[in-house]
């Protein structure tokens, strides 16, 4: 299933970068202040790595580490998944699912170019959003009310005539659940 929307057309031109030897503190500070989830670490000026928000909780608080002594290059992931700038964001969004990541930088030769996100495509495709739902884990699954939106329709509804991603037939018309 192809979009039709390239990834350079979605992807983030400038993600934020921090160098290899920031400390996680300036790491954190840098996420904070560019309200973003991961930054691509630099060594001698060119991308050699990834942090999430994740790895520094996992890998420095959770161990208990002084994240004021503990360096970008400590925890950053060396061993990115990529993806081409001319590939279609399902192609993109299969590879974020497949790897179980929610952030891809985007690579032209041997450069990395951008960042494209799970926000980005989903912002941009968000029929996209039910290729993760199959990876998807809940804790304690079974005492929450889980919908299947496959029993829905979405559209205009006939009554009210405003967009919903839940339409449901009644009485031969689509309608949304507040006018059902």
């Amino acid at each position: 299933m192809k979009t039709g929307i390239k990834v350079y057309e979605a992807m983030t031109n400038k993600p934020v970068k921090a160098s290899s030897t920031d400390s996680v503190t300036s790491c954190a500070k840098k996420i904070k202040k560019y309200n973003v989830g991961s930054l691509l670490i630099t060594v001698g000026g060119e991308i050699r790595g990834i942090i999430t928000e994740k790895d520094m909780v996992f890998k420095v608080l959770a161990k208990a580490l002084n994240p004021d002594e503990t360096f970008a290059s400590d925890i950053m992931e060396t061993d990115m998944h990529t993806v081409s700038p001319k590939a279609d964001l399902f192609e993109a969004l299969i590879e974020m699912r497949n790897n179980e990541v929610r952030r891809l930088p985007v690579k032209e030769g041997d450069d990395i170019i951008g960042l494209l996100t799970q926000k980005d495509i989903l912002k941009i495709q968000p029929q996209l959003f039910e290729l993760f739902v199959d990876r998807m884990v809940l804790r304690e699954e079974s005492t929450k009310p889980i919908v299947d939106f496959s029993q829905f329709e979405e559209g205009v509804c006939d009554v009210c005539e405003n967009w919903s991603h839940k339409l449901s037939e009644s009485d031969g018309s689509n309608v949304c659940p507040d006018c059902k």
